[in-house]
């Protein structure tokens, strides 16, 4: 390799897909982060100047409607230049349901909201987060309020580790 970057593939509109190789950003932007789930939807919060991603939010609610008006608020106090969607999949890369559920939700942010957003594969964020409250005294019933937005924080931290490097 002659030590550039590769470049990314776009597969839709508004969605990247980043190959697993370190890219340096150009400027600073600050970035929302989505664990997807049919019940809730874990959100996270970082920039690429520091690239520490923080647990911020749960949103519990199973109706679109609600989903999307809880995401356009935090992204009107975020004001975020790119958004980041975890894409679960099999152990071995393979797609499944959730798969193209988590992708239909980063081609719907997209549309609705006119950023860019990036998918991250997420394979076993929820078990990793579950672990981490679970040593941090937090598991069980409160445990599972903050796993989402733990994910999330496991994505995008995921992210700039891959996309920024050291």
């Amino acid at each position: 390799m002659n030590g550039a970057a590769p470049a990314h593939r776009p597969a839709a509109a508004g969605i990247l897909h980043f190959p697993r190789a370190v890219m340096t950003p150009r400027r600073e932007a600050t970035m929302l982060a989505f664990d997807f789930g049919t019940r809730r939807i874990g959100v996270a919060v970082g920039n690429t100047i520091v690239r520490v991603a923080h647990p911020l939010a749960t949103i519990d609610d199973a109706g679109n409607a609600g989903r999307f008006a809880a995401i356009a608020a935090l992204i009107d106090e975020w004001q975020p230049d790119e958004l980041v969607v975890g894409v679960p999949v099999h152990a071995d890369g393979a797609a499944h349901a959730m798969t193209l559920r988590a992708r239909r939700f980063a081609r719907q942010l997209a549309g609705r909201f006119g950023l860019t957003v990036v998918e991250v594969d997420e394979r076993h964020t929820t078990v990793i987060a579950d672990s981490q409250l679970a040593q941090a005294g937090q598991g069980g019933r409160s445990g599972r309020e903050q796993r989402d937005e733990v994910a999330a924080q496991l994505i995008l931290q995921a992210y700039f580790d891959e996309r920024c490097g050291d």
